[in-house]
């Protein structure tokens, strides 16, 4: 009978080593600050992937850039050492330069129409140049609709912008719209950017309201001025040297998780615009409304310079925005 019991708790040790092997556990990075929307799909993304996988699949997040900031994972995820980030288009553009097209200024007229036309044909366009890259684009979250504050005056017109150094992402469709309008564009990682205000490094940056609330922006700036002048999303991507080693199964789980947090995180951000401004205005910031006419006029030799070097993607970009409004 000892002997039948010490087979039966062997034979169970077995089972058990067996199931802890087949558990991998993909580490996903992010920027983003608890409360914003980002934060939240992100953890939903999670519980949705371990449920679907019966947790044979965790994801570990790492926000607050606890795994690199959006720079880094996208060297990490290139080299497989990092399998996910919910990351900047910004800083994708660093590796993918095409996805810079989505930010060219004053593109899109509200968050649903830029969600349409990256559901469309121009995203399985930017999908197929991350792969190119060893990227897998999972899906589009929200970054939001982008805007300018300073602790120095109202911007009002794209004079108000003139010699004010304004911190940028690492991005180079920002920076060209910022030296267009006259600023001193100062790109710094999104994590660096509280302090750098504070400190009086930088006068002022720009990003949409959840940014700049969730990461208590707010308090080392005056003035929020409504420009309205880009739109960035929020690229879900794997490695796709991690993302080739799964199971279809697990591939499939994954991409559905994604998008279901997508959802969420686009609804969230739609209300983020509605609801942030009453708080920041009542913690005694100064909101202004823009003429947005003199800003695209100022910012038109950005679609010159980006249509030049990417004639055909910036014509699709913009031909399915302006449809979209139609």
């Amino acid at each position: 009978m000892k002997k039948l019991i010490t087979s039966v708790v062997v034979a169970g040790s077995m089972v058990v080593s067996a199931s802890a092997l087949a558990e991998q556990t993909l580490k996903l990075a992010h920027n983003a600050a608890e409360g914003n929307p980002k934060w939240d799909a992100s953890e939903l993304f999670a519980e949705l992937v371990a449920e679907a996988t019966e947790g044979e699949i965790k994801v570990d997040v790492g926000g607050n850039a606890q795994y690199g900031d959006d720079m880094e994972a996208i060297s990490q995820m290139r080299l497989g050492t990092l399998a996910l980030s919910a990351n900047s288009q910004g800083a994708t553009a660093s590796a993918v330069p095409q996805f810079a097209v989505l930010g060219l200024p004053f593109l899109f007229d509200s968050l649903p129409t830029a969600w349409r036309v990256m559901d469309g044909e121009v995203g399985d366009e930017l999908k197929r140049h991350a792969e190119e890259k060893g990227l897998v684009l999972l899906a589009f979250w929200d970054n939001g609709i982008r805007h300018v504050s300073n602790s120095v005056k109202p911007i009002e017109s794209p004079q108000d912008l003139e010699g004010l150094k304004i911190r940028t992402p690492p991005d180079e469709m920002t920076v060209d719209i910022f030296e267009a309008l006259g600023a001193n564009a100062t790109p710094m990682n999104f994590s660096e950017l509280y302090i750098a205000l504070q400190q009086g490094v930088v006068d002022g940056q720009e990003n949409p309201l959840m940014n700049i609330y969730s990461s208590k922006l707010h308090e080392v700036q005056d003035y929020i001025s409504m420009t309205g002048h880009k739109y960035e999303p929020t690229l879900v991507m794997m490695s796709k040297t991690v993302w080739d080693t799964l199971n279809p199964e697990h591939q499939e789980a994954i991409q559905d998780a994604a998008l279901e947090a997508g959802e969420f995180n686009r609804q969230a951000s739609l209300e983020a615009d509605e609801e942030l401004r009453e708080k920041m205005a009542e913690a005694g910031v100064e909101f202004n409304e823009v003429d947005q006419q003199p800003f695209i006029e100022a910012t038109s030799s950005v679609y010159d310079a980006w249509r030049e070097e990417y004639p055909e993607l910036v014509d699709m970009v913009v031909e399915a925005a302006q449809g979209d409004a139609q």
